[in-house]
């Protein structure tokens, strides 16, 4: 049975890659896995089918030969653990590789989504703009702590692993509000995430969907 993932049918992102499903896209491209994808509208999120596959009603999901999964890092590992290219052979270095994993979307995703959710759905609180140079600045933190950790390496630890993708995938939301750039190093690691043949595969795949649905509509 072929594997078959979920994304949105009008991306809310306007196509520039940071849906979670871009992350599940980029990882089956990393390890050569064909896949189907299944479009769904934000009112199929909420119906009792989708709901069974996710019960928090997000995208996306995952399914093959009877097993479905849901949330972007389980999915991601999911893939990791079964098909060579994600993860080091190596024990210590694959443990590793999954920390990092963790410490994305643990650590250095949680204020990203919390700037985001400031600035494009709560904007017009009267909090808003006191809000949003506080969680900057706390992202900065992180960003700080980061950009020592990976210093002038090309990856977090050695090779290229699930780890990178996961945090690149993470990084990558800062594009548009600049904060990355504050940060040359880790500027040019996502860069480098980016020219990566599978996520280029992953990102025009995403890109598609939205230029035919605008098209259509």
């Amino acid at each position: 049975m072929s594997i078959t993932i979920t994304a949105f049918e009008h991306s809310p992102d306007g196509g520039r890659g940071l849906t979670r499903d871009t992350r599940v896209r980029w990882a089956l491209e990393e390890v050569g896995q064909p896949y189907e994808v299944r479009l769904l509208s934000f009112d199929t999120l909420k119906e009792p089918a989708h709901l069974a596959l996710n019960p928090f009603g997000q995208i996306p999901t995952y399914e093959e030969d009877g097993l479905a999964l849901f949330e972007s890092g389980s999915i991601v590992f999911h893939i990791a653990e079964r098909h060579a290219g994600l993860l080091p052979d190596d024990a210590g270095a694959r443990a590793r590789a999954i920390t990092w994993m963790f410490a994305a979307l643990s650590t250095v995703e949680p204020p990203i989504i919390e700037f985001a959710n400031a600035r494009l759905l709560e904007s017009d609180k009267p909090w808003c703009k006191e809000r949003v140079p506080l969680v900057a600045d706390r992202i900065r933190c992180r960003l700080e702590q980061l950009t020592r950790r990976l210093g002038d390496a090309d990856w977090l630890d050695g090779a290229f692993s699930a780890g990178d993708l996961m945090m690149a995938s993470v990084l990558l939301r800062l594009k548009p509000s600049g904060l990355i750039n504050e940060f040359p190093n880790l500027a040019a690691y996502v860069a480098r995430a980016e020219a990566r043949p599978a996520y280029q595969r992953a990102f025009d795949a995403q890109l598609a969907v939205f230029n035919s649905r605008r098209q259509a509509g």
